[in-house]
Formats: structure tokens, sequence, C-alpha cells
């Protein structure tokens, strides 16, 4: 995916302008760090409590904001992802915002190329190249649906990234929103990745917490339009992305009779399908005579006809347009009314597929097999099968919907700890392969296992008697328990099973 989709920039030497009386709901992490920053009345706490893995430094510098004078990055160039995990209402629709300041790190002059992961559905590239030439730092933003009661936030080495470089990250925002929000999208198949959020008809700062409740970012956009500032307020929270009213103060119009043409996001878009949503509202003093009529096209396509806009403020939404290159809206007025039209505001945002997710029971399994190891591979965290080429260390899984555990191979990790029941829960599984390890405790009963054909548990520390049921497996074909501490001898019914080569 191209990374321009989701490139903005924030100058570090911006302060976040501040002054709320209630905060949002969710996780405010500074990667990295040992203490809160705080800006304004948000708090930003460490992340340690999220991650349980890669380094932690801090960069030497005064003249950017406190959270970005710290990060977290990950060396381990064989983990296939490095994933934070957040406690969420399953189902909820939650904006996640990663932030990056590179700050020459690792000692090098670019920043890493990486990619960034929410559960099982890659969002998109990290490439901070240029903001960072230019002393920036750069944010990315995604609203999800949580599907389960953990919501993952994971980084990832792709083919850019350079030898010797490591993932590194900033910050984590993770926000409850309302269900209104953007809720004509269908977060079931698809998740929404931010392109561009403007306010239009203005060159002043950029816009976020305490008048956006969710703390997005609005940023200025002008052009050679003529400007025009608004003479009342909008009340915002009755419209279903709940805009800050600030998103209203200014607008970019045009003279009575003539169409309005915007060339907006002002960088050329990847092809894909786009959610718009568009913000008006007629500028001048509440009075009977206080509205503007016209159509909207969006690249000479019919958005929305006969947009009646007053006082009050109008949004206009639209689903699933497909989009590429340069977009321009166009606001042509009806009837050649005494004004001409005007645009307040706009957000795009790219829609990707969610990525599905590997069934909850093999999570669950696979979970509490985790749980009983204590020194799991550094990836085995987020969604164990997606995506597929970000799967766990030594998970294999299906390529067919619903996504199953179908093979599980560490062999030789060193591994310490319990084989547990919750094992025989992978009931796709086929393949078992745990030898070389120091793995200790009893064989558990495998009997739900019907499709295993390999088991593996050779030179391990197994102790107590092999399971009967073992022979009841209507299609193992090969069983190494060679160099355990198992007591008395194998089994009549795997003994005697036909085609089943076992070592003991």
């Amino acid at each position: 995916m191209s990374t321009c989709m989701i490139f903005l920039l924030w100058l570090v030497s911006t302060p976040l302008a501040i002054h709320a009386d209630s905060l949002p709901v969710g996780y405010l992490l500074n990667c990295g760090a040992d203490e809160e920053a705080v800006e304004g009345p948000l708090k930003y706490v460490p992340d340690d409590h999220f991650i349980s893995t890669g380094n932690k430094t801090t960069l030497n510098r005064t003249d950017i904001l406190p959270r970005l004078r710290t990060l977290r990055f990950f060396p381990n160039a064989k983990a296939r992802k490095f994933c934070y995990s957040f406690s969420v209402v399953k189902e909820g629709k939650y904006l996640v915002k990663t932030i990056f300041f590179y700050g020459g790190f690792d000692g090098g002059k670019e920043p890493p190329v990486f990619d960034q992961i929410i559960d099982g559905a890659k969002w998109g590239i990290v490439n901070t190249t240029e903001d960072y030439a230019n002393g920036g730092s750069s944010f990315y933003e995604a609203i999800v649906v949580a599907r389960n009661k953990i919501l993952s936030v994971c980084l990832a080495r792709n083919q850019h990234t350079a030898a010797g470089t490591s993932p590194f990250i900033s910050s984590v925002e993770v926000y409850l929103i309302d269900d209104s929000v953007y809720n004509s999208t269908n977060f079931n198949e698809n998740l929404l990745v931010t392109v561009a959020r403007s306010r239009f008809g203005t060159d002043g700062e950029v816009v976020s917490f305490p008048d956006d409740d969710f703390n997005r970012y609005w940023e200025p956009f002008k052009d050679d339009n003529p400007f025009v500032l608004s003479q009342s307020n909008v009340t915002t929270s009755t419209f279903w992305n709940i805009p800050p009213p600030e998103a209203f103060k200014s607008a970019l119009t045009t003279s009575r009779g003539k169409n309005l043409t915007v060339k907006w996001p002002p960088f050329s878009l990847p092809s894909g399908r786009y959610y718009i949503a568009l913000y008006f509202q007629d500028n001048r003093t509440p009075s009977p005579y206080s509205w503007r009529v016209f159509d909207i096209y969006v690249n000479g396509e019919k958005f929305f006809q006969n947009i009646n806009v007053t006082e009050s403020g109008q949004s206009v939404v639209g689903t699933e347009w497909p989009l590429s290159g340069q977009t321009e809206i166009s606001l042509v007025p009806v009837n050649n009314k005494t004004v001409g039209p005007l645009i307040n505001a706009g957000e795009l945002l790219l829609m990707l597929p969610s990525g599905g997710k590997t069934i909850t029971r093999d999570v669950v399994a696979i979970e509490q097999f985790r749980t009983e190891l204590t020194n799991e591979p550094e990836d085995w965290t987020g969604d164990p099968c997606l995506p597929r080429e970000n799967s766990w260390t030594g998970v294999s899984c299906s390529d067919t919907v619903p996504v199953r555990i179908l093979s599980l191979n560490l062999t030789g990790f060193g591994l310490s700890g319990s084989l547990p029941q919750s094992i025989s829960k992978l009931t796709a599984l086929k393949d078992l392969l745990l030898g070389d390890n120091k793995l200790s405790g009893n064989i558990p009963d495998l009997s739900s296992l019907k499709s295993l054909e390999t088991l593996h548990l050779e030179n391990n520390q197994f102790e107590g008697s092999v399971p009967s049921s073992m022979g009841e497996l209507p299609n193992l074909r090969e069983v190494y328990l060679q160099n355990n501490k198992l007591n008395g001898s194998i089994p009549d019914s795997l003994k005697n099973k036909r085609g089943v080569n076992v070592k003991s």
C-alpha cells in the first residue's frame, strides 16, 4: 500500500492547544518512557503494561513535545510482528492513532520503513522520511470496530526495512468513539484509514482536542479561492461524525453564479475506495435568507443534488467512492442564487479490507498455551494467523474462512513450561511439533484432535503415562516420544495401530 495515503505532517515544534473539560475515553501511551508526559489535560502514560517486547531509548532533544523524546524500538529481525494489546469493548468503535519521531535514535540518517497492523489487517506502511527531513513527526490514524475484547496494534518489518534497522514508535492513542461516527461504513468487512481531514479557508493552527472530542486533527487548507468567516455558531453534536465547531469558522467560496472548484486533498491519491464527508454552513448572519442551494460533484460525478445549506450547517457523506490521482470537488449553484456556493471542511478516509480473524476458540486455546510457557517467541501477540505473512512464529493456518490453526512447530526453541489441556481445543491441528525443548508435566488427553497426523514430543521432560486415547486418533501417522521421563509402556491402542510410526 502506498504510504502517501496517510502521509500527514505535524511539526514537532507546534504544541497542542488544549483546554478541555472532559477527557476522551481510551488509552494514551508515551512509548519507551518511564514517566508520564502531560500535554494540557491529556496525560500520556508509559507503555510497559501494554507490550512485553522491544527496547526503550531517550532522545537528547528538548525542542520537541515531551512524548516525542522517548521511543520504543524492536531490533529482533526474526520476529514477525511486535504488538501492543488493549482491553476494549467488543464491537466498540475505536480511533487508533500512531505517532512517530525518528530523532536518529539508532545513529542513522534516515528513518526505517516498516508495516503497521491492526488485529489481522495490514493497516499500511510507515514511512516518515520526508517528515523527518523537514523537522517533523508523522502520525497515522485508522477507525476500526473491535472484533474481540483485545485490540492489537502492531509493527512489522517488510521488504523496505533495511538490514540493521528497527521499527520504532513514539506514541499510541486509542479512543472509543460514538456509534454514529462514520456509521455508514460496513465495519464488518472494512476499516477506515485517514487520508486527509481539513477545515477550509484558513491557514491557522491544527484543530484537535478539546475542540474535537476524539482528538482528530483538522488541518488548515487554503487555495486561490476567496474565503469567508462564519457569523454564527453550529451545534455539531447533532452531526453523525461530530465535527468540532471550529471546522465551520471559515469556508472557501466564490461569487454569485459561479462554480466553486476545490482540488483537495492537495496530493495524488492511490487508487481505492474512499469514504468522503463534506461540511457546509451559510456564513451570513442568521436571517430568512441565510441559505444556499447547489449541487456537489466529485471528479465530475454527481455526489449530492440540491443541498440546501443554512446557518445551522449541513454534512454530506459518501461511501465506497472510487478515487485515484488528483481529486476535484465542484459545487454548482442552482437557479443562479444571490450568493455562490461554499464549503467549510472535509474528511477523506481510505477503505481497506478488515482482514478477518482467527477463529476465537483457536485463539483462546493457543493463548492458554502461551501463558504456560516462560519463554515463548517474541512475536506471540496479536492475531495468531493474520496477516498471513505476520502469523506467530511456528504457527501455520488455513487459507480459508474460518481461519484455523493447522500446525504448531516449535521444535528446538528451548521452551520451558507445560502442555495444557487447552491444546486439545485446536481441533483442526494436523501437526504438533514440540521436540527438543524443556517442556514438563503430563501429556494431556488429545482425543479431540481428530485431524492430528504428526505428534513430536521427543527430547523434553514430560512425565507420567502416555494417554491411551492417543491410539484412537484416526489420522495419526507419526508419534515421537523418546528421551522423556515417561512411566510405563506405550498403550496397546497406539502400539498396535496400523500405519503409525511410534518412537519411544
